[in-house]
């Protein structure tokens, strides 16, 4: 069952809407899945679908409403992608992860207390390593995450289990960022990196051209896994 629902902001800022998929029985735990610069379009929300479909109440916050309110659009559109792009360089991290952390905090509530991890893609990626070192987040997983080298100065805050998904290959996240990831955080007890030769940005999407089958269902896979032990 899905449905639109309306996060109230513990920060006191206005409240924003969010799309949620529910399992058919009592959920197990939930999952906030957190959007990339496309808004909560079809293909967020189909993860969404797929994580109720394992038992999770999953919801996807509308992070990009301080901009504009329910934006989708499709990155194999180029005037869509490049409003993305836009709209990325004009939002504010520090407040999308505060969303999401009213979007966790929802969450506990709505499953009674239950455990409540996170997964973002992207621009996703970037807010899901932030949400590991400042929200309470239980597990937290991220795809090809941009920019995390200039917070690696967070990465002691982490406390509990974080796994990022990195292609090889990123156009958007080059050979120094990978290294410096690495660098900074395969010692960290609580983080856990994969690599994947030869892919790029966007490859475990659920539809369009960017996807990798064999890719999005190795790290697909990992995630889940990830989440079963961490989430249980």
């Amino acid at each position: 069952m899905t449905a639109q629902v309306t996060i109230p902001s513990h920060y006191g800022d206005h409240d924003f809407s969010a799309y949620v998929a529910r399992p058919e029985g009592e959920p197990k735990a939930a999952i906030v899945v957190i959007q990339e610069i496309f808004g909560v379009n079809a293909g967020i929300r189909r993860k969404c679908d797929l994580l109720a479909e394992q038992g999770y109440l999953a919801v996807a916050p509308d992070l990009f409403w301080r901009l504009k309110e329910n934006i989708e659009l499709d990155p194999d559109i180029e005037p869509e992608f490049q409003q993305a792009l836009d709209y990325m360089g004009k939002f504010d991290p520090d407040g999308g992860v505060r969303d999401i952390e009213s979007t966790i905090k929802w969450a506990r509530a709505e499953t009674g207390g239950k455990k409540v991890g996170a997964v973002g893609y992207c621009l996703g990626g970037k807010l899901a390593y932030m949400t590991a070192a400042r929200t309470d987040s239980d597990a937290t997983v991220g795809y090809y995450a941009v920019g995390v080298p200039d917070m690696l100065n967070e990465a002691h805050a982490i406390a509990n289990p974080l796994m990022l998904h990195i292609p090889t290959e990123d156009g958007f996240v080059d050979k120094d960022a990978q290294k410096a990831m690495h660098d900074g955080l395969d010692d960290h007890p609580k983080v856990t990196l994969h690599d994947y030769p030869g892919l790029d940005h966007g490859f475990a999407t659920e539809f369009g051209k960017r996807r990798d089958e064999a890719g999005a269902k190795l790290a697909d896979e990992r995630t889940d896994g990830f989440f079963a032990e961490h989430l249980a």
